[in-house]
């Protein structure tokens, strides 16, 4: 499969998110998966891009303009797919993706997060998304969907097209589970 990694371009976080990051980079490598990211040198995503390339995995980056023009386009990334602004990326990475892990991030990360998860429930794709919950990252954001839910404001049941893994022995088992 094509995995689109949406995550922190941010080196300043838990440096135990780097070492998770790798850890999944590596077994999605192992497994054949290929690794859509933001094609960006920073954070978390040049650190699941070389995990993969060490892992004998492809990645393919799909790389703003302004990325490439300030020199921040990573190292590790066999196809480059340029694009004009973070709306074309979020467009093209969903196109190039088969599902999604969302590993900790930012902003930028829950915009992607919410954009992919908001085309599921319009009808326009049916992509798993796979939110790594890692050392609890993501449970404040799991308690806004929940009261969300609850108050009726979100279409259907978001656990539908957003999953958890606590960790990354549960990511891979849901990764293999969608890609048989």
């Amino acid at each position: 499969m094509k995995i689109a990694v949406y995550c922190s371009a941010n080196e300043h976080i838990d440096p135990d998110f780097f070492t998770i990051t790798a850890d999944l980079g590596r077994r999605l490598a192992e497994r054949r998966h290929d690794i859509v990211f933001g094609g960006c040198n920073m954070g978390l995503m040049e650190c699941v891009a070389r995990a993969a390339k060490n892992a004998g995995g492809r990645t393919i980056g799909v790389v703003p303009r302004i990325i490439e023009k300030n020199g921040r386009v990573s190292d590790y990334v066999d196809v480059v797919i340029p694009c004009d602004n973070l709306s074309d990326r979020k467009e093209l990475m969903l196109a190039q993706s088969d599902m999604a892990i969302v590993l900790p991030g930012g902003i930028g990360t829950l915009d992607e997060l919410f954009s992919m998860a908001a085309s599921h429930t319009i009808g326009y794709h049916e992509k798993p998304i796979v939110v790594l919950n890692a050392k609890g990252f993501w449970n404040s954001l799991f308690l806004m969907l929940d009261d969300l839910q609850q108050r009726g404001v979100v279409r259907g049941d978001y656990h539908r097209y957003i999953q958890k893994a606590e960790n990354v022995g549960e990511m891979m088992k849901i990764v293999d589970f969608i890609g048989r």
